[in-house]
């Protein structure tokens, strides 16, 4: 057979059901760039959001970070400060957090699993202007939701950076991962 383009608009098997084979053992499967992937082989639900302003985080209290920017949800699962898991999987999700302070207390940053504290990251000692952030993989089922806190520990209230420069904003994203 002839080398050459094939041009469809659909590809199925004839009973409709079974296995299609695209290329074999050894070979590349090349999707042009431009090309949008979408269905079991792409990395959504994915999002990400930040905060459009500051807040304040008073002393050794647990507190929600409130994210009222969206910059991407493809499906519409994060809402009212906490992403709602919408496809069971493996997801990576992540937080960083910006405080405008000076100390040598310690602070964490919490992700939250339904209502309750689930992992988190603690430095013992912050900077002025310290960033903190926090990544993790884990399997999640439908409906599961998080949710991004923060504690710290300076004796007084401390704020976290929001507003309009990216650099310092605080930011919580996460998508699907495929093929594990």
């Amino acid at each position: 057979m002839a080398n050459g383009t094939l041009k469809v608009s659909n590809i199925e098997t004839s009973s409709g059901s079974g296995t299609i084979t695209i290329g074999q053992s050894g070979e590349t499967v090349n999707i042009p760039s431009g090309a949008t992937v979408s269905g079991a082989v792409a990395n959504t639900p994915a999002f990400s959001v930040t905060n459009s302003a500051d807040q304040s985080i008073p002393h050794d209290t647990n507190t929600k970070i409130t994210f009222d920017t969206e910059i991407f949800d493809t499906d519409s699962a994060f809402a009212s400060n906490k992403f709602v898991v919408p496809v069971a999987g493996k997801y990576l999700i992540n937080a960083m957090v910006r405080i405008e302070s000076s100390t040598d207390a310690p602070i964490e940053i919490k992700f939250y699993k339904n209502g309750s504290s689930y992992k988190k990251r603690r430095i013992g000692q912050q900077l002025d202007y310290d960033t903190i952030s926090f990544t993790d993989i884990d399997t999640y089922a439908v409906n599961d939701y998080l949710e991004v806190y923060y504690l710290q520990g300076t004796g007084g209230s401390v704020n976290i950076s929001g507003g309009t420069t990216d650099e310092f904003r605080a930011i919580f994203q996460g998508y699907r991962l495929i093929g594990v």
